[in-house]
């Protein structure tokens, strides 16, 4: 079977990497920091004149008409490069849920500014005490000609910047999508800082008003749309997640090629060697998973198993990676002003947001069998 990508998807993928590679640097990173940012304005601008942000969006409103394949390429660019940019909001948690399932006048609302990277929309998945954003406590009930939300959300991809935040909340007897404006009464937002020191934001709903026009879908079927942009989110990160890491492998290896003790290079040495195969072996199965899931979503195949097994893949593999790295690069590795130890913030954060590998791996294993049941 031929797994190669065709001439788009390569010009795609080489498009993301230049500009990264000319954009992103250790320097400039530590500068953000220093200044309490972390989103890089200049490479948000950058990527929008490449009309990256609309590369998901249909091209009637200014998208470039691609799907999951193409999203995996560019963040998988993004996690090699750690680019502190809001792509996952971008490429799939805001504009191509309004693009499935929106209205046509909210797609002519939302869509040829986001395409563009002028506005961005993203949603509010996270709630404490609640693993399924496809069960959310957050409550939505009608209050006039609109519907009245109450609830706390967690950690939702730049909400600072947001126009408008999709709110999965549960209705009377279903759950619906809301488009929220995130400056509306009745909304708060607190700033949270992440792992990797990336800006999120706490939602607090006490009486936000929602207009009827501003329901994503069906209110009666959130449910569906909900899962739809999750298993595209868990991809998402799961791309994200193979770049981190095989970026962090990559250095490990050049650092281990070139360090010596005992008049030979630390890479000689059998238990070096090993831990850094054991990291590869890791990255192939990464990717392998990966490369299913998405191929599968990209199909419009079921895909909950192969997702599942991506998930599984990013938070184990990635977290083992991100330490063999910072272990194999000795005291230096721990050095906070090193960039090897951005690159392990990053997958613990990836790993964090995906609910750890012991959560993925009992998914899993419900998903299996409940399919052994269906089967028998």
């Amino acid at each position: 079977m031929d797994f190669s990508f065709g001439e788009e998807q390569q010009a795609v993928r080489d498009l993301a990497r230049r500009i990264f590679a000319d954009r992103v640097s250790h320097e400039r990173s530590q500068a953000l920091e220093a200044s309490g940012e972390w989103f890089d304005e200049e490479l948000w601008a950058e990527l929008g004149r490449a009309q990256i942000p609309g590369l998901a969006l249909p091209e009637e409103v200014g998208g470039s008409g691609f799907g999951i394949l193409e999203i995996w390429l560019v963040l998988e660019e993004a996690g090699r490069h750690l680019a502190p940019v809001p792509l996952l909001p971008a490429l799939v948690l805001g504009g191509p849920p309004v693009a499935e399932f929106g209205s046509a006048d909210q797609r002519a609302r939302w869509l040829p500014q986001a395409a563009r990277g002028e506005t961005l929309l993203t949603a509010a998945l996270h709630e404490a005490g609640s693993a399924d954003p496809a069960r959310p406590r957050t409550s939505a009930r009608r209050e006039g000609e609109g519907w009245r939300l109450d609830g706390v959300k967690e950690c939702v991809p730049a909400a600072q910047r947001a126009a408008a935040i999709l709110v999965p909340a549960q209705t009377e007897d279903s759950v619906g999508v809301f488009l929220l404006d995130p400056r509306a009464p009745g909304v708060k937002l607190e700033r949270q800082e992440t792992t990797n020191r990336e800006p999120q934001g706490r939602l607090l709903l006490s009486g936000a008003a929602v207009g009827e026009q501003d329901v994503l879908g069906d209110p009666a079927r959130g449910g569906a749309i909900v899962e739809w942009i999750v298993e595209r989110a868990h991809v998402a990160l799961a791309a994200l997640q193979l770049g981190v890491a095989e970026e962090a492998l990559r250095r490990t290896a050049e650092y281990v090629s070139s360090r010596k003790q005992f008049g030979r290079s630390i890479a000689t040495f059998q238990g070096v060697a090993l831990r850094a195969a054991d990291g590869w072996i890791d990255l192939e199965a990464m990717r392998a998973t990966l490369c299913q899931a998405a191929w599968r979503l990209s199909q419009g195949l079921p895909a909950a198993r192969e997702v599942a097994a991506a998930r599984w893949w990013a938070c184990r593999g990635g977290q083992r990676i991100a330490h063999t790295a910072q272990h194999l690069h000795g005291g230096i590795g721990a050095d906070v002003d090193y960039p090897i130890h951005r690159y392990f913030l990053w997958a613990k954060q990836i790993e964090l947001t995906l609910g750890g590998a012991s959560e993925q791996l009992a998914r899993l294993g419900s998903l299996i069998a409940r399919s052994e049941r269906a089967e028998t």
